[in-house]
């Protein structure tokens, strides 16, 4: 258990950094001194998204908070909670992904709608359940497995399409519907390691929806 909570605190770390690593500098003047400095790093901290999605080695389901950042808005930082269901398991076990996405590229189709032909990045995901381990159990000889068997490492590619909200209207400022297609460090190893695992074979498929509130 102690164990676990370590690993979640390191996702955590891993998400303050990101966020606070590229502020706009347009948001607060520097003649506004400390105080204002520390004003705009509470600020940074308030979480701008709402995210929803399915699959991608998260879950059945997860859900969280997510920030947006960088001189175009280019970063995001997402912090997502999900489960997974019990199935033949006997019981739902959590799970915890800290995502990091960039989009380089946005083309305007009308006034309020939006395309990103790219987003990509990577997450790393933990799962709950005392038959998940992060070293290797000692019932095992050593070296018997190489990986841990609670911590995944993922990349994806996806797309998105963002339609904006008039101005003046309460509520979100826009919803963004995207999917992506990812794979994880284990899949890697396989696909490089067998000749018999295809591309196809490694790669899912996951749908999602964002709302920017902020």
């Amino acid at each position: 258990m102690k164990s676990f909570a370590f690993e979640l605190f390191l996702l955590f770390a891993w998400a303050s950094f990101a966020m606070g690593a590229d502020i706009p500098s347009d948001t607060i003047s520097a003649a506004d001194g400390g105080a204002s400095s520390r004003h705009r790093s509470w600020h940074s901290l308030l979480p701008t998204q709402l995210v929803v999605q399915n699959a991608g080695n998260m879950g059945w389901l997860s859900a969280g908070v997510g920030w947006s950042y960088g001189r175009s808005r280019q970063w995001e930082t997402h912090l997502l909670v999900g489960f997974v269901p019990k199935y033949k398991s006997g019981s739902a076990k959590p799970t915890f992904t800290i995502k990091e996405n960039f989009m380089p590229w946005r083309i305007m189709l009308n006034q309020r709608m939006m395309l990103e032909p790219l987003s990509c990045g990577l997450y790393v995901n933990t799962i709950g359940g005392g038959q998940f381990w992060s070293h290797l159990p000692s019932r095992y000889p050593n070296n018997y497995y190489l990986y841990s068997t609670r911590f995944r490492i993922n990349v994806f590619m996806g797309e998105r399409v963002t339609w904006t909200f008039g101005k003046g209207r309460k509520g979100p400022r826009s919803i963004t519907a995207f999917y992506e297609l990812s794979t994880c460090d284990l899949y890697l190893l396989d696909f490089f390691g067998n000749r018999s695992v295809k591309a196809k074979d490694i790669v899912g498929l996951s749908l999602g929806v964002k709302l920017q509130v902020f």
